[in-house]
């Protein structure tokens, strides 16, 4: 943290902007305005993801980072638990992606309307007693829930996803286990590159 900007750990379970309805006003973001009036939301996780957020402090500041985040020059990496051990220890996942209107927030993959999606991923363990796998992902695409959606589709679920998992990789786990863990990008203000670290809880 500095006068600039907000780095921010954010857990599993906590959204990180207000929500529809007085219930689910709590969130990370009102949270830091307690503290720091001036800070301003440029990206989000799911509530169900947990890991790094980046605030800025003020609305120049806000303008820079937005940009930097439009233009793909945040690099991001995940890491997930999922069900099974992927063929490839290590490739790429293009599948477009689009809303699943009848089952919103649900998202769904589809070759014809669908927008390109492009996701990373390299498997870092397995483990042979439980059939798991432990999941570096970079995605270079920013659709609403592709990690969770591209995982998925190629048959290796994220354990404790409610949404995609089916029912033995949703109970496998107490919370969806999908952790950002690591930012990279140019501070805005100052010049020098910020290299942003969060070990997953899991």
């Amino acid at each position: 943290m500095d006068e600039h900007l907000i780095v921010l750990d954010k857990p599993s379970g906590l959204l990180s902007v207000p929500g529809r309805g007085l219930e689910r006003a709590d969130c990370l973001a009102s949270r830091v305005h307690v503290r720091f009036a001036d800070a301003r939301i440029v990206h989000r996780l799911d509530m169900a993801t947990s890991g790094l957020i980046v605030m800025a402090r003020g609305a120049h500041m806000e303008r820079a980072l937005s940009i930097a985040f439009q233009q793909r020059q945040v690099e991001k990496c995940y890491e997930a638990l999922v069900a099974g051990r992927p063929a490839q220890v290590e490739g790429d996942i293009h599948l477009p992606l689009i809303t699943d209107w009848p089952r919103r927030p649900r998202q769904k993959v589809d070759p014809d309307t669908g927008k390109p999606s492009h996701t990373h991923f390299r498997v870092l363990a397995y483990d042979p007693g439980a059939d798991v796998s432990r999941v570096a992902l970079i995605p270079h695409t920013g659709r609403s829930h592709q990690l969770r959606v591209h995982l998925q589709a190629i048959g290796h679920p994220i354990l404790g996803d409610e949404l995609y998992a089916p029912d033995a990789a949703f109970q496998a786990a107490p919370r969806l286990m999908l952790h950002a863990c690591r930012l990279c990008f140019a501070h805005p203000a100052l010049g020098h590159r910020l290299e942003l670290n969060s070990p997953p809880p899991f």
